[in-house]
């Protein structure tokens, strides 16, 4: 008897030189014998699928996904039948269902999205088109003519346009009404930090040590630090030092809730953020976080009231889903934060030094700040900066973030709504 293996590797010679009907013959005579084996019944179907018999070729994918629902591929050539039989909502059920499986197979998702954008579903649509593309540019593709398979270049280049149009008309939506109700000579900065978000201006820095990964508005004055009289709530801040610091030695005594500040589970290595000239294995930059990404972590808020109470005399950046950002940032004995962007300018970090041994400092952008315990210091990072511990004992600072002191509030509700919108959208895209 001759293994199903040995006929699905027949039909599919069969089909790379173009004998569809070939491949079928042999993977029936293969089914004649296994009857139940799916990559049989896959290659069958391919070979019906090459003879334009379609409706052939979904009657057996519906008996098939029916036997083996995890089949990925089964759901994913379901989809791809009922668009030629012109079952477009059909199609979008079995496409979804195989990308739920696969959710890496760009191709699929590409039929999908135009599935959608067929029956009006525009929104969605669009999500789909997006992550299509993105998806296929990761692994090298679609980049270019010289990437992309000559049958799906127009296809890929109206995605890429649904894309480009869509993504604008979301974008500049969020921020319409502001504009509709302050007019966009007060808006201009963040219209311009929106076309270069898109690609439609540029979006570089006058400073070359400023290079924002993610959003950069124009025309905000480059400077590294900034100056203390920008921060009238410093004041309330440092006085409240002092209680801060023993909610803090609570914290180090305890241990619960220390968490890693990076997370390298994505395949980052260490050793990209992280150095120790003594043993790069101690390296640490632990956190205790009370909002990270915007979520508030009630149980230490709770625990350190101090603290809580302190934050809430400070204005905070609010955006669902990305700030704030608040912490004690504990550098471990002779551990370098390496050189490194943050993501953009329109939000600026300020330390709160709690415990700093001789040895210790804040370089941004070249300049290099000790701290003092007890005295704020504020800083864009999306300048390249880096930290440093080269005592032998624990360095801690509480950090958090704020509004970029030089925007204007219409500026900063604007902001808030687009960075939410983009982020949301990101999401829904699978785009981290």
């Amino acid at each position: 008897m001759t293994s199903a293996a040995f006929h699905v590797q027949q039909a599919r010679r069969h089909l790379e030189t173009g004998n569809a009907a070939q491949a079928l013959a042999d993977a029936e005579q293969g089914l004649a014998v296994h009857p139940r084996d799916d990559d049989l019944q896959l290659v069958a179907v391919q070979g019906l699928m090459a003879l334009e018999r379609f409706a052939d070729a979904v009657a057996r994918l519906d008996a098939l996904t029916a036997l083996s629902p995890q089949s990925s591929e089964a759901w994913m050539r379901l989809g791809v039948c009922r668009v030629h039989l012109g079952d477009i909502a059909g199609a979008v059920v079995a496409l979804e269902r195989g990308l739920a499986l696969a959710p890496q197979a760009f191709l699929a998702r590409l039929q999908l999205a135009e599935c959608l954008h067929v029956l009006g579903r525009t929104d969605e649509a669009l999500v789909h088109f997006f992550r299509a593309v993105t998806t296929a540019q990761a692994k090298g593709r679609w980049l270019n003519d010289q990437t992309t398979a000559p049958d799906l270049r127009d296809r890929v280049r109206q995605a890429m346009a649904i894309i480009d149009a869509g993504r604008q008309a979301l974008f500049s939506g969020a921020i319409a009404p502001l504009i509709q109700q302050h007019g966009t000579d007060d808006l201009r900065r963040v219209v311009q930090a929106l076309e270069g978000y898109l690609g439609l201006r540029s979006a570089a820095s006058p400073d070359p040590r400023q290079k924002p990964t993610f959003f950069y508005v124009p025309d905000l004055q480059p400077e590294p630090y900034f100056d203390r009289a920008l921060f009238p709530w410093y004041a309330a801040l440092e006085q409240a030092t002092d209680a801060i610091r023993a909610e803090l030695q609570r914290v180090l005594s305890a241990r619960d809730g220390l968490q890693p500040f990076l997370d390298f589970s994505g395949g980052a290595r260490k050793s990209d953020f992280l150095d120790n000239p003594r043993d790069l294995d101690t390296a640490a930059w632990d956190a205790y976080f009370f909002y990270r990404h915007g979520e508030a972590f009630a149980e230490h808020l709770a625990a350190c009231p101090a603290t809580a109470g302190a934050l809430a005399q400070v204005p905070l950046t609010r955006i669902d889903g990305h700030a704030p950002e608040v912490l004690f940032s504990l550098l471990s004995p002779g551990t370098v934060i390496k050189p490194h962007h943050g993501v953009t300018n329109s939000r600026v970090v300020t330390h709160l030094p709690l415990i700093v041994p001789p040895d210790c400092a804040l370089e941004v952008g070249g300049v290099e700040h000790a701290w003092t315990e007890g005295r704020c210091v504020t800083f864009d990072d999306s300048f390249l900066h880096a930290a440093w511990n080269r005592s032998d004992r624990l360095r801690v600072v509480m950090i958090l973030d704020t509004w970029h002191p030089r925007l204007r509030e219409v500026e900063v509700q604007a902001l808030q709504q687009l960075v939410e919108t983009i982020g949301d959208f990101n999401v829904r895209a699978g785009v981290s």
